[in-house]
């Protein structure tokens, strides 16, 4: 994929109209639901959790500290309750789990949302960089998710949303390949996820943000690797040229998003796979288009393989 696709990122948002969006009506919604957010203390998550606040939900949010997410959200109280998950930390995703048992009686939602971006290309990011975007994005949720399941299994109901990206789903990002790569297997762990636990009346969503206007270009979300190499200066420059022009004026609405989601919770036949944003929406057609292009030109030499053919 040439660096064109990563500039090119940039400067969607610019020429897609805007057309008649309508912001879910969150006031018909009368079952409030207790809800669990990893990464509830800034961005997605953040703006996510306030939103169910304010509309008569249960929250349960965390953080890596008790500090960050109280001031973020602000102490106990009966329709909130801060706790502290280290994904890499199995025994403080079980104590958060029990925590928000022993406060609310039982989880509907859990919102698989902590996660940090990584730039760099294949060749710069060395082994422990690639492990650490892994083990946070990937190896993290699945802790969290493993110890919500039993209590959602014992309810027979629940709905797990799994933050991936949409270059979870096309990922001709040079530069960006193990990011990708650690939502390209959150997508994949879902599908099957959604298979396993149908017949526990626990539903899974698999969300592909496009871009939206939150502190996650500006701040330690996207981490750069740490040697960076010369021979990778165009990729470099069009990283920065893509976070320059992107930064604060993103196409997404966040609170547009988090309607979106929590309306979602309350469809009884709710998307498997779900893109949000017109940028996400184009990307994530092209791609589809582009596979059917090389299904069809190559069709003879793939079902060549067979052994009648």
């Amino acid at each position: 994929m040439c660096l064109s696709r990563l500039v090119s990122v940039g400067a969607l948002f610019f020429k897609i109209p805007v057309r008649g969006i309508n912001f879910i009506n969150l006031s018909n919604m009368k079952d409030n639901k207790i809800w669990l957010i990893t990464g509830a203390s800034q961005g997605l998550g953040l703006i996510l959790a306030k939103t169910l606040l304010q509309n008569g939900y249960r929250v349960a949010g965390s953080a890596r500290d008790l500090p960050a997410i109280e001031v973020a959200l602000g102490s106990k109280t009966d329709s909130f309750l801060p706790i502290v998950i280290a994904l890499g930390d199995e025994h403080t995703i079980q104590l958060a789990v029990q925590q928000t048992l022993d406060h609310f009686g039982r989880i509907d939602v859990l919102v698989n949302n902590a996660g940090y971006g990584q730039s760099g290309t294949i060749e710069e990011l060395d082994d422990q960089e690639v492990r650490n975007n892994f083990s946070v994005n990937v190896f993290g949720l699945l802790n969290v998710t493993r110890a919500v399941l039993p209590v959602m299994r014992r309810q027979n109901s629940g709905h797990i949303f799994n933050l991936s990206a949409i270059g979870g789903f096309s990922a001709g990002y040079p530069g960006l390949g193990i990011y990708a790569a650690t939502k390209f297997a959150v997508a994949g762990l879902s599908e099957a996820l959604s298979e396993e636990v149908k017949p526990f009346g626990i539903k899974v969503t698999i969300v592909y943000p496009g871009f939206f206007r939150t502190s996650f270009l500006s701040t330690g979300s996207l981490q750069v690797a740490k040697n960076l190499n010369p021979a990778y200066l165009p990729v470099h420059q069009a990283q920065h040229e893509m976070r320059r022009s992107m930064d604060g004026k993103q196409f997404g609405d966040p609170e547009k998003l988090a309607g979106i989601l929590i309306a979602m919770s309350e469809n009884p036949d709710p998307a498997l796979h779900l893109f949000l944003g017109v940028d996400a929406m184009q990307v994530a057609s092209d791609k589809i288009k582009s596979l059917q292009a090389e299904l069809t030109k190559w069709k003879k030499t793939t079902i060549s393989t067979s052994f009648d053919a």
